[in-house]
Parts: structure tokens; sequence; C-alpha cells
């Protein structure tokens, strides 16, 4: 009887134990990341009164069992619902982070490093993110501050908050990258002007500038050059202007430039004429425009059209084979028709009855007439044409005159035609040897080429083909064939960087030399103005632009290849920046915090790393969401994991891990062990009524 007494008192203590742990796990329903726990019982030692015995074959009596009487219960195990995940509570506090998965937050008191499924943080005075519980920091991972990269090792404390993580200085940009489509069928890169694109660049003071590049093609296939135009300001202004310099290679220089030798082949316009012949000879017929200073610019001649020609040259009359120098004056003449609304709209006259009237300021009204005799009469039409003639701008000379032998008519619908006369004085630049051809009506001039005695050699090219001859570029003709087309190789020296593609996949080949993938935008440190003073440049840092993912194959004839600023990588590294302010961090699923800056700019401040252990269940709990490595947990080597390594667990930012107590099953866990509770207090009142009885035998 003594023995079921204390195998009761047992059973009591273990079931009390019991509903201790039960009480733990209700009281902690809603602690954050709590993990519930239960117990396990075992039977206690026992007493044997009789061991057992085998079977005797000899005498043949069996064996027996060993008869042992049981002390009671006791706690076998206290087992913690560790890997069992809790429901996730939307906080909106972007400080609060979950984990999914198995993995537990490093922090650390400063002298030991624990582990909790806890993840509200918070930041302290000092900057830190700590545990908001405990103030325990958070453990993790630092960025290296060259690659912007997180630097994994052993773990440290993260400060986010820190001074130079409040704000994003500024940053000269130091990396472009070209890319895109170069279709060769695109009509930007064979024109004068290239496909023109731009790239946004900062200063190492923040400001924003644009520089403006084109690209060219070559007669070649799969070959471009690429140059650099201009820098803009962010107020719209070329910093050659507004540096007072001569051009933009004094600021920075793209390529140190090259001779291209192209060779084209044109067709001679319909002016000129080819005749085959040792020296070659060219026949230039030149329309008035090209020949009279003004002709161009004078309504008059525009009105004239086909009417006009050359009445004198320098005098006398134009006679086949005439010779015109330069500033010689030419006399042309014409017929002008002007309509009813033109004469009465534009010159003021009055048109009354079939008659016109002129009225000069503050005069009497006076009649206009056909009469080519009366002096008056040619003289008050000659101000109308003196205002048509534009001789103001045009460069005529001041006389416009009326040409009386011819006379002037008037229609029934009011139009009125007469003939005139204009000077105008031969351009200076007019060929030598230009002469007057009657039967066309023309000037031309016959020119020799090659021939070095001929000055006019360029001109022949120029007016020939339309090319435009520079101080860098040089023009020579291979060949001219009876049916005028020409062979003609242009050597031009360019400031820019070859851009090769392979012809047979479009692929990129190299930029500026072979076995170069990019070129480098070199900005000079100081440059001299105009008027002799030094402007500083060292705000400007170089350009490494990269230009291997351009590709040169069909986009049905429109390129959008075009420059960005940066490595194009995910940071984007060497893109440069304005000053910024903090206005945001966020942690991501991996655990990495980054910070958001006004300016655009994203920063990577740090990386909370976890960690993982054999036997998570066999951690030790020690208080305020915390746990504690044991001989039978696992060791943490100090490093810890990135969470997403093993594809399994995640953070998330803004929610919490709930407690996984489950009240159903802890109620009802509750009941059994009341039950038990009560069942081992009837045996200890059961046995004791037996030692009643056994006392009460002495009576």
């Amino acid at each position: 009887m003594m023995r079921s007494l204390f195998s009761g008192v047992s059973g009591l203590k273990t079931h009390q134990t019991r509903m201790d742990v039960i009480g733990n796990n209700i009281a902690n329903v809603n602690t954050t990341a709590y993990k519930s726990q239960n117990m396990v019982f075992s039977d206690l030692l026992y007493q044997q009164t009789q061991a057992a015995s085998g079977a005797n074959a000899a005498t043949g009596r069996g064996g027996i069992n060993a008869r042992q009487i049981g002390l009671g219960a006791k706690t076998a195990a206290i087992n913690t619902a560790i890997t069992r995940q809790g429901s996730a509570q939307s906080t909106n506090n972007p400080w609060d982070v979950m984990i999914t998965g198995q993995s537990f937050f490093i922090v650390n008191s400063g002298s030991q490093n624990f582990f909790t499924r806890d993840g509200s943080f918070t930041i302290d005075g000092a900057g830190n993110l700590v545990m908001a519980s405990t103030g325990y920091r958070v453990m993790g991972w630092q960025v290296d501050d060259e690659t912007g990269e997180i630097q994994s090792g052993v773990v440290n404390a993260l400060q986010i908050m820190n001074e130079k993580n409040m704000s994003a200085p500024a940053e000269a940009t130091t990396k472009g990258i070209a890319a895109g489509i170069l279709d060769k069928n695109d009509t930007n890169v064979h024109s004068k002007a290239g496909l023109v694109r731009t790239m946004t660049f900062y200063d190492g003071r923040g400001y924003l500038y644009t520089a403006q590049f084109s690209i060219h093609a070559l007669s070649k296939d799969g070959q471009y050059y690429v140059q650099l135009d201009d820098i803009i300001d962010s107020n719209n202004q070329s910093l050659v202007d507004y540096y007072k310099l001569e051009n933009i290679n004094q600021i920075a220089n793209f390529g140190s430039g090259g001779n291209i030798t192209e060779t084209k082949v044109y067709s001679l316009p319909d002016n000129v004429t080819y005749t085959d012949g040792n020296p070659a000879t060219f026949k230039v017929d030149y329309n008035f425009g090209e020949i009279l200073d003004g002709f161009s610019n004078s309504p008059m001649m525009g009105i004239a059209g086909s009417s006009a020609e050359v009445k004198t040259i320098n005098g006398a009359a134009a006679a086949d084979g005439a010779t015109l120098t330069a500033g010689q004056t030419v006399v042309m003449g014409g017929n002008v028709t002007l309509d009813k609304n033109v004469l009465e709209t534009e010159y003021g006259l009055i048109y009354d009855g079939g008659k016109y009237y002129y009225q000069p300021d503050g005069g009497a009204r006076v009649e206009l007439t056909n009469d080519m005799t009366d002096a008056n009469n040619v003289t008050n039409w000659g101000e109308v044409l003196s205002k048509l003639s534009g001789n103001a701008d045009a460069g005529a000379t001041a006389d416009v005159q009326i040409d009386t032998t011819t006379p002037l008519t008037i229609d029934d619908k009011g139009s009125v035609t007469l003939a005139f006369t204009a000077e105008f004085k031969a351009a200076a630049d007019i060929p030598a040897g230009t002469v007057y051809n009657g039967t066309t009506k023309q000037f031309a001039s016959t020119l020799n080429y090659p021939d070095a005695a001929d000055p006019e050699a360029t001109k022949v090219l120029e007016k020939a083909y339309g090319l435009h001859n520079t101080d860098n570029t040089t023009y020579t003709i291979n060949y001219i064939s009876p049916n005028g087309y020409a062979s003609i190789t242009k050597n031009e020296t360019y400031g820019g960087n070859m851009l090769v593609f392979d012809t047979n996949n479009g692929k990129f080949s190299y930029v500026g030399n072979p076995d170069q993938d990019a070129v480098t935008l070199d900005f000079a440190g100081t440059a001299t103005d105009m008027t002799g003073e030094t402007v500083d440049l060292g705000h400007f840092q170089d350009i490494s632009i990269d230009f291997s993912t351009m590709t040169n194959v069909n986009n049905g004839k429109t390129s959008t290849a075009g420059f960005d600023p940066g490595d194009g990588t995910s940071n984007n590294l060497g893109s440069g920046r304005k000053p910024g302010a903090l206005i945001g961090v966020e942690i991501g699923q991996d655990g990495k915090i980054r910070a958001s800056y006004d300016n655009g700019y994203s920063k990577l401040l740090g990386q909370i790393a976890v960690a993982k252990f054999a036997n998570a269940a066999g951690l030790a709990k020690a208080g305020n969401n915390l746990y504690k490595t044991t001989l039978n947990s696992g060791d943490f080597d100090g490093v810890g994991i990135d969470i997403t390594s093993d594809g399994e667990g995640s953070m998330e930012s803004g929610v919490l891990e709930m407690s996984n107590v489950d009240l159903a099953g802890e109620f009802t866990e509750m009941i059994t062990t009341q039950r038990g509770f009560q069942a081992n207090s009837r045996i200890i009142t059961t046995s004791d009524s037996m030692l009643e009885e056994l006392v009460n035998l002495k009576r």
C-alpha cells in the first residue's frame, strides 16, 4: 500500500508538470513566434518480487514470468514543435520580419549569440537593427564599399541608419552602355547628321549633362563610326558656348579618330557634261542664282521665271561666248504679270472702271496707263516695280527700270503685264573662264580635272556631285565613264571610333580597335577659352562606354540603338547620381536591406543572415523568445547562411509569425490531464482508507 501511495504521488507530480506545460502554452498563445511544447510520460522504476524462470525439460515444469510492481510515472521528455510554422500576422511595419522555413534569426546580447524566430525588429538610437523586446542586435553581413555587393563572412551587427546611409552623395558617371539594334537600312545612319543618340550623365557635383553622339554608316557593309557631337547642360546650353571654347574636343575626346577611305559611285547631274580626254573636261551650266549676287532673293526674278534673260554683260550686249568675271554688272530683262488682287492688296493701287490709280501718301490720285511715252506714268509704275524688286535685301542695284520699249498691257480682269530691267553683280567666287552660252541662255564654264594648274578643279566636284570639301576632307576622281558615272574616293579624317560588326550574323566585333569592347569618353582636366583663360574641367570623370551588346540586324529599317549610363547590371554601377536624401528602407525575401533615395538611387545596406541547425528541437529556450545552442542541437559556425540558399526559406517584411499553439488541442490535453490528476488523487485516498483499516485491526 505504501507503494501505491507513492505511485499516486508520482502520478500527481507528472500530471502537474504536464499541466504546467499546457498552462505555459496557453499563456503564450499570442506570443510572437512562440513554439508550443508537449510532455511525454514514462513509467518509473519497478520492484521485482520474484524473478522469471525458464522451462525445465527434465522435470517437465514450465517457466514463469517475473513478478514486478511499478513505482509510478515520470516525465520522459518535453518536446518543442519548433518546425511547425506559425500563422502570419500583418503589421505593416517594415521592420517586422517573418521567417518561413526552419531557419532562425541571429541576435547578439553583446557577449553571446542567441537565435530567435521573433522578427519584431526596430532601429535603436545608434541606428542599429535590434530586437524590439530586448535590444539585442540583429546580425548579418555588411556591404563591400567598392563593389556594392554583400561581403559574406562572420556575421556582424547591422547598423542601418548610420550617417553614410542617411544620404546618397553625388557621384560622377563612369560607365555607359551602348546597346540595341543598328539597322543598316535606317536612312538616318546614311544621312549627313547620322543616327543621333544621347546619353545623360552626372559630373562629380551631381549636375546632369547630355552627351550627343551620332552613328554614321560607311560604304563597307557592317562598318560604321561613332562620334561625339556636343555636350549640353541642364539649361540646354552647349558646353562649348558656356565655357567660350572653340570646339567640343577641348572638353572631351571620344576616340583618337582615323582616316576612312570611301569609294562611291556618283552620276553627273543634268547641268554637268563630261568629255573624256587628257585632261578630262567638265562643262558646268550655272543657273543665274549661282552666278549673280541677290538673284535668288529677288521676288521679281521669281515672278519673271523663264522670261528672264541676260541683256548686257559689263555694258555690252550679251553675245555667245562673252566672258563674265567677278564683280561685273549683268543687266537682266524679263516680264512680270501682276493680277488685280496683288496690285490692290500688296502695292496699294486702286482699280476703278478698268483703270488703275496710284495715290502717293497725302497726294492726289493719279491714273496709271499703258502709255510708255509718258515719263510720269513710267515713274509711277516704277514705284510699284521698285517695291516688287526687293532691292534693299536682294543685292541688285537700286535701279529697277521699266522697259519702255515694250508696251504695258492691262487685260479685262485687271492683270497687268510689264517689261523690266534689273542690274546684278557677278558673284565674287565665280569660276574663272565663265562664258555666256547664247544657245542655252545660261552661263557656263569648262574646267579640266585633274589639272594642277586649274584652281577650280575642286569646284567641279562640288558642282557635279554635291560634295562639300572641308579642311579635313579630300576627294579624288578615280574614273568617269562615258555615260556620266564617276567613282570617287573620299578620304576623311574623323574624331570618333570605328564600329564594326560581323556581317555573317550581325554580332558586335569591335569598337575603336580590334579586340576592344568599350571606348572611353575622355574628359580634359582643363581647357583654354577664347579669351585665354583656363577652364577647370576636373568635375568630370572619364566614361567607359561598352558597345558589346549592340547588333547589326534587320529591324524594319528602324534602329533601336541607344546609350544609357551605368554598366547595365542589377546595381547599374557607374551610372552616377545627384545628391539624394533617404526616403525609405525595405527588407527583401533574401534578407537584403535596401535603401531608397529621392534621386532614384537604390543602395544595398546589408543582409540579415540566418542560422540553421541539424536538430532545431535540441535548442534550449532562453526566455524572451530566444534560443541557445546545446550539445544536441548542433553548433553555430559564426557565419550563417543566406535564407534563400536552399530554396526553401524566405523572409516577409511587414509580417510577424504568430504562436503555433493549437488551443483546441491544448484544451483537450487539459481535460485528459485533469482526469489523470483526479485518478491519481484517488489512488492516494483509497490507499489511505486501506491503511486506516489496517490500523483499526488493533482495536
